[in-house]
């Protein structure tokens, strides 16, 4: 008994304390600035770019390479097991018979170490290589700055929509209580007999129905919350809180068009189309390289010796050492390099004709943004004048019941409009931020 009691408060001290320090965990709080900051530093997107451009950089000294001598050691032993020959005609000096005659050359063990040292002095190749090497770093710096704008537009668009459940979550509650204060008035006229049991039972009715449009909205807000926080690579189990108003905060005219006019040349994805295009022009050079000549200067510095020993003192060696250049074309390889050309230019062309399409859809997506933005705050306007008509009809019909000159199925449709005003106002200033935040990713703006 004693040992069962001993299990028991050691179980209750353990659960306790993990309930205890499941309470302390603070909820991380986040403006969208710092959500933006977060998201750019630990981004599962951003750092497999980020490693792009650390290959790109590695690229550049493996092209520069190609530049420098390459120097080579190399060395070899041999066991003659058995030994090569030298074959003497007959009929002279050395071979007076009439047969030819074989002389066993050189030794049981043979060793030999060359040291051999190689330098392109021509070759268009080279000197092209390491311009693309170059240029490739360029392309994944830009390509790393279009992921970024793109993980800016995305955690926007999830924080706006945090926002936006927070609002919808409030106004669930909103409805919530005003069924529920609607109901306990028609519970307490019931009482009093003033009331019919028709209206309360609507009331009734309608306050359990204002339940699972609140348990949807959190459960909504929740699921928002998680997909903002996969962006911001923040483990899925640990809270955060957003902190920032939902209102509606108009762009000035004169900043939309100005930077509307500079959109297609800082726009990262138009940026990797004309390095892309630079590259395929530098392949062009490379392929017609082939129709030139590498020259290239090489030396050579031997050792070699033979001996049926192993006593390396007493070896004789032998040195050479040789330079000279080595010059190589291609007279004839079956029109190969002509069709790698034209390959390499319809390459280009692809890139250039990709380029002008990305351009002019960059422009229509511009204009849609503005124009989503335009409609948005008209909307938002229509909307506020509807939300304050809203609440005063809400109010005029619950004095209007109150007074026995209003009915429960008004105060039920007064209650209905005031919810769906509240929520078409959140929606329309929601339509508005993601229509900015669009505009912001197609002129490249990231704060």
């Amino acid at each position: 008994m004693r040992l069962f009691l001993k299990y028991c408060i050691i179980i209750f001290l353990i659960t306790t304390g993990f309930i205890t320090a499941q309470e302390k965990i603070i909820p991380i709080e986040l403006t969208l600035n710092e959500a933006i900051s977060i998201a750019l530093e630990n981004n599962w997107d951003v750092k497999l770019s980020q490693k792009d451009i650390l290959r790109a950089e590695e690229q550049i000294n493996e092209a520069y390479a190609n530049a420098f001598p390459t120097v080579s050691l190399t060395g070899r032993y041999i066991r003659n097991i058995k030994m090569p020959v030298l074959f003497i005609p007959p009929g002279n000096p050395f071979n007076p018979t009439d047969q030819t005659q074989t002389i066993e050359l050189g030794a049981d063990n043979s060793f030999d170490a060359t040291l051999s040292l190689t330098q392109v002095l021509y070759s268009q190749k080279v000197n092209t290589a390491i311009k693309i090497a170059n240029e490739y770093s360029e392309l994944s710096k830009t390509a790393e700055k279009g992921t970024k704008n793109d993980l800016v537009l995305n955690v926007k668009k999830a924080f706006y929509n945090v926002l936006l459940m927070r609002e919808l979550v409030k106004v669930s509650k909103q409805g919530n209580e005003v069924a529920k204060a609607n109901y306990d008035n028609i519970a307490a006229l019931y009482k009093q007999g003033v009331a019919s049991e028709y209206d309360y039972l609507r009331a009734e009715v309608q306050l359990a129905n204002t339940q699972p449009t609140l348990i949807k909205t959190e459960n909504a807000l929740e699921l928002s919350k998680n997909y903002l926080k996969n962006l911001l690579a923040i483990d899925v189990n640990r809270p955060i809180e957003v902190k920032g108003e939902f209102v509606f905060t108009e762009l000035p005219e004169s900043f939309i068009e100005e930077e509307s006019e500079n959109a297609v040349q800082v726009y990262p994805l138009v940026q990797q189309l004309g390095i892309q295009s630079s590259l395929l022009d530098k392949n062009i050079t490379i392929q017609r390289s082939d129709y030139y000549p590498t020259l290239a200067a090489f030396g050579q510095y031997s050792f070699q010796s033979q001996d049926n020993t192993f006593k390396f003192n007493d070896y004789r060696w032998a040195k050479s050492f040789m330079v000279g250049l080595n010059l190589s074309y291609t007279l004839f390889d079956g029109f190969s390099r002509g069709a790698r050309i034209e390959q390499a230019i319809i390459d280009k062309e692809k890139v250039d004709l990709t380029k002008r399409k990305v351009e002019e859809g960059l422009k229509i997506k511009i204009l849609q943004t503005v124009m989503n933005m335009n409609e948005a705050k008209k909307r938002i306007v229509a909307q506020s004048k509807s939300l304050e008509q809203a609440e005063k009809a809400l109010k005029i019909a619950q004095t209007r019941y109150k007074s026995g000159v209003g009915t429960q199925l008004e105060l039920i449709d007064t209650q209905a409009a005031m919810t769906m005003a509240h929520t078409n106002y959140a929606q329309a200033i929601f339509d508005y931020l993601i229509a900015k935040a669009e505009w912001e990713n197609a002129v490249s703006i990231q704060n």
